[in-house]
C-alpha cells in the first residue's frame, strides 16, 4: 500500500466523519464600487478559506476580483453538532422530568394523601381554612408507618416543618402586621 493512498484514504474516512455542516468559511465583503455588500459562505476545509474559493459567483471582474477580495474577510467556523444535539436532549430531558413532577405534585399527590389519610381528615370547617394545613398529621401518620424509607419520612418532616413556618409568617404579616426578620 502506498504513502499516498493511504493519506488519501485517511482523509476520505475524516471527511465521511465530519458533518459536512460542521465546517465552513464565512466571508464577509463590503460594499465595493456598485456592487452591494454580501455575506457567502461555503463548506470548505481551513485551507481553502479565502475569498477566491468561497465567493461564487464573483460579482466583479478581472484585475478588480485582487482589490475585492482584499476588503472581504474570510474566517474558518467549526462547530460540533453531535455536542449541539446531546445538549439539546439533556435539555429536555431535565424540562420532560421537571413537567413530570409538576404534573405529579398538582395532580397525582393529593389524590394519594386523600387515599392514604381518608377524605375525612381533609375537611376542614370555614373558620379553620388558613389557621391549619390540610396535611398538618401527614407526619404523624407517615413516621408510624415503617413501610416507608427513612428518608422520605426526613423529608416530609422537613416540607411539613417549612410549611409551618410560611404559615406562621402568614399569621404574622396578614393577621399581627409584624414582619419577622
Amino acid at each position: 500500500v502506498s504513502p499516498m493512498k493511504l493519506k488519501n484514504a485517511k482523509s476520505l474516512i475524516c471527511d465521511l466523519l465530519q458533518n459536512s455542516e460542521d465546517i465552513r468559511c464565512k466571508c464577509i465583503c463590503p460594499p465595493y464600487r456598485d456592487i452591494e455588500g454580501q455575506i457567502y459562505k461555503q463548506n470548505v476545509s481551513l485551507k481553502d478559506c479565502n475569498c477566491l474559493h468561497v465567493v461564487e459567483p464573483m460579482p466583479v471582474d478581472g484585475k478588480d476580483v485582487e482589490a475585492y477580495c482584499l476588503r472581504c474577510e474570510c474566517k474558518f467556523e467549526e462547530r460540533s453538532s453531535a455536542t449541539i444535539k446531546v445538549t439539546i436532549i439533556m435539555y429536555l430531558s431535565i424540562l420532560g422530568l421537571l413537567l413530570l413532577y409538576m404534573v405529579y405534585l398538582t395532580l397525582l399527590e393529593p389524590m394519594l394523601k386523600r387515599r392514604l389519610f381518608g377524605h375525612s381528615q381533609l375537611i376542614q370547617s370555614d373558620d379553620d381554612v388558613g389557621d391549619q394545613q390540610p396535611f398538618a398529621n401527614a407526619h404523624n401518620v407517615l413516621s408510624h408507618s415503617h413501610s416507608r424509607p427513612n428518608m422520605l419520612n426526613k423529608v416530609e418532616h422537613a416540607q411539613q416543618r417549612w410549611r409551618r413556618q410560611v404559615q406562621e409568617q402568614r399569621k404574622s404579616v396578614f393577621d399581627r402586621h409584624v414582619v419577622l426578620s
